[in-house]
């Protein structure tokens, strides 16, 4: 609790700092939101082409978009710092994370906050609640309750491999994390469904870098559609993977951390 409080108030502290400067908060809100919009209507003008692609409908679509959205929202929001890894790594600021009494991954995290976070989390938290209402899908106490650990889990894996990846910057010399974005990059393609894909990017996206579990796999067990919908079940198992080997690896990047100029 005392580690939780601490990240907290790390945030709130950056947090404070952005909203000092107002305009550049709300256009970069505005920006998110735009950004978000254009998605959707992308979507729309596909299936005004195409009413059902590969057994999915709009509002399913919907759905997957939404849950990618908060996912990414989270991270940016409560976790951007570890973007700035490489940066951190590159001029040696890691010094001062290594001598306080506090996780290093939890403090390069909170360096910094991504407002365009919060934008994200509230316009996939409505596109997850409008796809809700447009499916069919009979709600019990336990599907609510298993689709609740779903969505955590799927947030837990994006930040896992975001952690991941910027980790591999203690292994390569740039001072900006293009290993990261590129897999970032490669993430947008689980915004729609992993069975258009072919055979070796299913096993990418499934397996290597398992983007099909923040979307595709629990959504399609949710609305029960698919052969492969028994997967999603998987999710939570996957989310700890994920989250341990992200674990791992930064810490064994840690150790050849050498600071800035050795």
């Amino acid at each position: 609790m005392r580690t939780a409080r601490l990240y907290l108030r790390l945030l709130g502290a950056h947090f404070r700092a952005l909203l000092e400067y107002e305009a550049d908060f709300l256009i970069l809100a505005l920006a998110t939101v735009l950004m978000q919009v254009v998605n959707l209507v992308f979507l729309a003008a596909l299936f005004a082409r195409v009413p059902v692609l590969n057994g999915w409908t709009f509002w399913s679509m919907v759905l997957m978009f939404g849950t990618v959205t908060l996912a990414e929202g989270v991270g940016s929001l409560f976790f951007e710092g570890m973007w700035n890894l490489a940066w951190q790594i590159n001029r040696g600021e890691l010094d001062y994370f290594l001598v306080r009494p506090y996780p290093v991954a939890l403090q390069s995290s909170s360096a910094a906050v991504g407002i365009n976070g919060l934008s994200n989390i509230v316009v996939g938290g409505l596109m997850i609640g409008a796809g809700l209402a447009h499916v069919d899908v009979v709600w019990t106490p336990w599907r609510v309750a298993l689709g609740a650990l779903l969505l955590i889990s799927s947030v837990v894996i994006k930040l896992s491999i975001s952690l991941a990846t910027n980790a591999a910057s203690f292994w390569l010399s740039s001072p900006t994390p293009l290993f990261a974005f590129a897999m970032h990059q490669v993430g947008d393609l689980a915004r729609f469904p992993l069975s258009i894909y072919p055979m070796a990017l299913k096993a990418v996206l499934g397996v290597a870098l398992p983007f099909a579990f923040i979307s595709f796999f629990p959504v399609a067990y949710l609305l029960d559609t698919g052969q492969s919908r028994w997967v999603g079940l998987l999710t939570p198992l996957v989310a700890a993977y994920c989250a341990g080997t992200a674990v791992f690896i930064f810490k064994r990047g840690l150790r050849r951390y050498e600071s800035a100029g050795n």
